[in-house]
């Protein structure tokens, strides 16, 4: 285990760091609650001998300071998450609630994100993947919904403009649902492009194709909203379409991303059909375009994912391409693959999609 305390420029060159903290386990939801300490103990499990061969790096979160969680929520807001600290159960919407050690976690939460930054834009590190809960993407500026507290990817990169003056960020969020709180935050930025994948109409509702951004930030928002049963091919044509062009004009300096491991072809909560190697193939494709454009800049964050199992090897694929492992072995591991073949309905989606961003972004 490696501290979170950097050491500078003569602290040896990571690949790829993995941040994690027992922690996070101390986030407790009533029995049946799908975002539960189980998933994080699944993972955690599976990457063991990973990262007992050396394969990946393991490092613990520092805590968040008050001042940098207000990056993005207000101070009252946090105030009231502070007050539970210490308390069984407090009811914060009909889906979000907190345990005695939520405070504790959603602040490591935080901490995790800005830490792997830390490692990432010092050159400690090459990539990172922040394994944590509670997750974010959900979280307003004001209040907690969706099994979000604070929202971890959001603050990340108002943490990158205030401390490290990065002007442009791609956040690519691929959670089954759609990350209102994130979008909320960078409505109105032109610095922040915001790109979601999502299953709709679904949990949260927002999240349509009109939803564009406003004022200067208009068309630095892009939903993509699916309408279910998609798997590999449909994610990968998505991201040689519309994720790729986009990033290589935006030409982003760190990229973000909100890793929903939801779209698992077993998720309880979901109905698409990605594989374990699908999740391979999209992060691949992001890892090659921060390799490409920002230098390898590039962190990934947990959001949501409900099927432990499907959701430890999910994560583990992704591993796999931030530290660019060959795919040959990884892909006899899927035993039943996802269907070859784009649905015609994908193709219409990414089509409108085309469109509607038409005066913003050139799609050959």
């Amino acid at each position: 285990m490696v501290d979170s305390t950097l050491k500078g420029e003569n602290c040896p060159m990571l690949s790829t760091i993995i941040v994690k903290d027992q922690r996070f386990l101390e986030h407790k939801t009533r029995s049946g609650h799908p975002e539960s300490p189980e998933r994080l103990s699944a993972i955690y499990a599976a990457l063991e001998p990973d990262i007992a061969s050396g394969l990946y790096s393991e490092v613990l979160p520092r805590e968040a300071t008050f001042n940098e969680i207000a990056l993005n929520h207000s101070h009252e807001y946090i105030e009231r998450i502070e007050k539970t600290s210490g308390h069984e159960y407090v009811n914060l919407d009909p889906d979000t609630h907190t345990s005695a050690g939520t405070w504790k976690a959603a602040i490591l939460s935080v901490g995790a994100i800005l830490t792997g930054i830390e490692y990432i834009q010092r050159r400690n590190a090459r990539n990172a993947f922040a394994l944590v809960r509670p997750p974010g993407h959900h979280a307003e500026r004001n209040h907690a919904m969706g099994f979000c507290i604070f929202n971890n990817i959001a603050i990340g990169a108002l943490y990158l403009q205030a401390v490290y003056k990065v002007d442009r960020i791609l956040i690519v969020d691929w959670d089954l649902h759609h990350g209102n709180g994130t979008q909320n935050t960078f409505y109105a930025s032109q610095h922040v492009c915001y790109l979601s994948i999502h299953q709709y109409p679904y949990y949260p509702g927002t999240g349509s194709f009109d939803e564009v951004g406003d004022g200067a930030g208009k068309g630095y928002t892009i939903n993509i909203p699916l309408s279910g049963g998609q798997g590999n091919r449909d994610y990968h044509y998505i991201f040689e379409e519309v994720v790729t062009p986009v990033a290589y004009q935006f030409k982003p300096q760190f990229i973000l991303v909100s890793a929903g491991y939801d779209i698992y072809r077993f998720d309880p909560l979901g109905t698409m059909d990605v594989t374990p190697y699908g999740f391979y193939m999209i992060s691949k494709t992001l890892v090659h375009l921060a390799e490409n454009l920002c230098e390898g800049k590039i962190l990934f964050a947990l959001e949501g994912g409900y099927h432990p199992q499907g959701l430890a090897e999910s994560v583990r694929y992704t591993l796999r391409a931030l530290h660019n492992s060959n795919n040959e072995a990884l892909k006899e591991v899927d035993a039943k693959k996802s269907s070859d073949i784009v649905f015609t309905n994908t193709k219409k989606i990414v089509s409108r999609i085309k469109k509607t961003h038409s005066q913003n972004w050139k799609f050959d």
